[in-house]
Parts: C-alpha cells; sequence; structure tokens
C-alpha cells in the first residue's frame, strides 16, 4: 500500500493512468497556499469516477492521491515546458490555470523543496506507473497506456476559444503506432455527439511521451476531455447523466486502442 497512489492490477494489457486526479494537500503546503488555491481548482474533477468502468474491462488503474499543486506527475523532473512559448504551469506550479499565484507572497517552494517533493510523491508514481507497464508487457507483449485527463472547456490563459470535447494526443502519432492511431479516430470521426481533435492544443505530455514507445511494445495516447461533457463546470458538480451518455464512447475508445 502507498499513501502517494492506489493502483488496481486488471488483466488486460491496458493501464489507465489518472495523474491530475488527485485533491490532498500535505499540511505544510495547504498553510501556504491562496483560499481560492486551497479547494485545488485545477484538478481533473472526478476523472475516476468517470473511467472507473474500465476496472469492469479488466484495466489497470493508476490513481493518486495527492493534488498537482503539490507536484505535476505529468510534467518531467527538469521541469523544461512541454509547450514551448505558450502560457502553461510547471513542475510544482505557482500560477493556476487562470494565471493567478497558487502561493500566498514568499511562500513558494524552493529548489531544494521541489527535490524534496520529486522524491516524496512524483517518483513513486512513476516508479508504480513503470512496474506495472512492465508486468503487463511480460505478460501479453504489447501494452497500452491511456492518459486520463479533463479540463474546463475555456481556459483563456492556456488556449484561446472553447476547446473541443474530446482532445486525442499521441505526440504527433510518435507515441503509438500508426494502425492503433487510425483505429481511434475512425472511433472518433463515426460518432457526432461530440467535437474533437488529434494532436491540436493537447498532444500528451510528459507520461504520454516519455512512456510511449511503441518499438518496444508501449504504446500511450492521452485524452483531455471538456469538463463540460460530465459535469457541471460553474457548480463543480458531477452530472451522471452527461458521464453516462460519454462512457460507452470512453469504452469504445480503450478497446479500440487494444486493437
Amino acid at each position: 500500500m502507498s499513501d502517494v497512489f492506489s493502483l488496481h492490477r486488471g488483466e488486460l494489457p491496458l493501464l489507465v493512468s489518472l495523474p491530475h486526479d488527485g485533491i490532498a494537500l500535505p499540511e505544510d503546503v495547504a498553510a501556504r497556499v491562496t483560499d481560492a488555491a486551497r479547494g485545488v481548482p485545477d484538478t481533473d474533477w472526478y476523472v475516476s469516477r468517470l473511467y472507473d468502468f474500465a476496472r469492469a474491462l479488466g484495466a489497470s488503474v493508476l490513481v493518486p492521491n495527492y493534488s498537482r499543486y503539490v507536484v505535476d506527475l505529468n510534467r518531467p523532473p527538469d521541469d523544461v515546458s512541454l509547450y514551448p512559448g505558450q502560457n502553461t504551469t510547471g513542475l510544482c506550479p505557482v500560477r493556476r490555470f487562470t494565471g493567478d499565484p497558487v502561493y500566498l507572497p514568499g511562500q513558494e517552494p524552493s529548489p531544494d523543496e521541489v527535490a524534496t517533493r520529486i522524491e516524496r510523491y512524483w517518483r513513486p508514481y512513476h516508479d508504480a506507473l513503470a512496474e506495472e507497464l512492465q508486468r503487463l508487457r511480460r505478460a501479453h507483449g504489447r501494452v497500452v497506456l491511456w492518459e486520463g485527463h479533463s479540463i474546463r472547456s475555456v481556459v483563456p490563459f492556456l488556449f484561446e476559444g472553447r476547446l473541443p470535447d474530446l482532445n486525442l494526443g499521441t505526440a504527433a502519432g510518435e507515441s503509438c503506432r500508426t494502425d492503433t492511431q487510425v483505429r481511434l479516430e475512425s472511433v472518433l470521426a463515426s460518432q457526432g455527439d461530440y467535437t474533437w481533435v488529434a494532436n491540436g492544443r493537447f498532444k500528451g505530455g510528459y507520461i504520454t511521451r516519455h512512456y510511449g514507445q511503441p518499438a518496444q511494445g508501449v504504446e500511450a495516447i492521452q485524452l483531455e476531455i471538456a469538463q463540460s461533457c460530465y459535469m457541471d463546470e460553474d457548480a463543480g458538480r458531477y452530472e451522471s447523466g452527461r458521464a453516462e451518455r460519454l462512457q460507452p464512447l470512453l469504452s469504445s475508445l480503450l478497446r479500440a486502442s487494444l486493437g
């Protein structure tokens, strides 16, 4: 058992990783952030609930306990920007998605504290992720890593206009096989309920880009979902009806990723 993450081990060659689902803040961090940041508003709200069906499919599911404000599990440990020239947030974010500060003045984490957070929170999650991928690849010869994310549909600090409902990211086709990408796009093109794009504003974060090595039998795919598809963004409330309408499509995408 770990206080950093929970891991459900399945039998399919499929690992669903939900790195921004955590909401916990250690006491020492919570005492230093703004009132607005204490509510961890940039969480990928309810994605573990949205993807709960994946367990019944037979997938492994990895979920963190701590907020991305502690450390962003989908950023590289050297904090190099994944989207050069664009507004973004870092490994230990000091800015919210609105551009407002996470921390009270003078309370931002020092380089030593960032290094400690990497060892305490970031590395255990990535060790578990790598070990589970290795276990499934040994058993099946090939494994798919599915990165489940969500974000408010309108975030002017990060992107212009309204985000498409479903944003598929495969590092511009580098993190998965071509036939896998074709199957996924075919599923998206065959439905008419949701807008979608492949490798648009979101091409996949560190996890997708780092672990996606199709020549080595590991494919990685990110799906960034506009939160309006399954929740009331203004009220911050999960909407079961919206979610139940979306989940069959998510299930079809997971199955299509396996071939």
